[in-house]
């Protein structure tokens, strides 16, 4: 199994960035995916989650800013970040996850950093 995070860096206050996060080895359609990151000093914490049949949830931190998707024939899910603090500096984690079969994956973590 393998969720490998691509699309972070260094932007700009009010920039925007695009996280992907490609799997492999899982069915991917019946997993929940979500988006957790780990800032420096912090513990990790959920940014975002998409279930398999598309509902989302979004951390308070983040509604209205950050979009979670998920392309089912791709096997990929996304997140659009738009309106960057620096506050959102942190590594992003991508997270599988099937209650039904107890399985839960973790992907290597892609660095965003927010500066001026």
């Amino acid at each position: 199994v393998q969720l490998v995070e691509s699309g972070g860096g260094l932007v700009q206050p009010g920039g925007s960035l695009r996280l992907s996060c490609a799997a492999s080895g899982i069915m991917f359609r019946i997993y929940a995916m979500g988006w957790y990151r780990q800032g420096p000093g912090k513990e990790r914490e959920l940014v975002a989650r998409i279930s398999s049949g598309g509902s989302t949830n979004y951390a308070d931190s983040v509604k209205g800013r950050f979009a979670i998707s998920r392309d089912n024939t791709k096997d990929t899910m996304y997140l659009q970040m738009n309106a960057l603090k620096p506050e959102d500096t942190a590594v992003y984690y991508c997270n599988a996850n099937s209650d039904y079969l107890s399985r839960r994956y973790w992907g290597q973590g892609t660095q965003v950093t927010v500066s001026s």
